[in-house]
């Protein structure tokens, strides 16, 4: 261990490339990686564990007539089509800040749109996903009757 984690950054990130299975991954291999990376920086699993804290989510469930109204991009957080509706999120979000995120997305098998919503508290993470589901509720109605 201790001869393959001297050297510059560069150098402990190729080592542990050499590990690591990157096409299917291997819980054993993940664990004395961790294990490696604490011992390296010095770390008790808590000071770890104290990197990251959950933020409230909400997730909901928008029923829509046709939710391939709804285009995305960027592993689907950020909204293409239609026109406009992710400034609108993005002022919703910003009314929550810091510390919140929304994103949604058209579900795969049937006719909804999912919210995503992470706020510093859960009263707002459930206010953000609501304002954010009616948002897109509106949006696909009036494209709908356009159509």
């Amino acid at each position: 261990y201790q001869r393959r984690v001297r050297g510059t950054p560069m150098q402990k990130l190729q080592n542990l490339t050499a590990l690591i299975n990157q096409a299917c991954g291997d819980a054993v291999t993940n664990i004395l990686v961790i294990e490696a990376l604490l011992r390296d920086n010095r770390w008790m699993v808590s000071d770890w564990d104290g990197l990251y804290a959950d933020l409230p989510y909400r997730q909901l469930k928008v029923a829509v007539a046709d939710r391939s109204l709804i285009k995305t991009f960027d592993a689907e957080r950020q909204v293409c089509e239609p026109e406009g509706l992710q400034a609108q999120i993005d002022d919703l979000v910003a009314q929550y800040m810091p510390g919140a995120r929304c994103f949604v997305r058209p579900s795969g098998t049937e006719n909804c749109v999912r919210v995503h919503a992470e706020c510093r508290t859960q009263r707002d993470a459930d206010a953000l996903s609501m304002a954010v589901g009616q948002l897109v509720f509106d949006c696909t109605e009036k494209l709908r009757a356009k159509l």
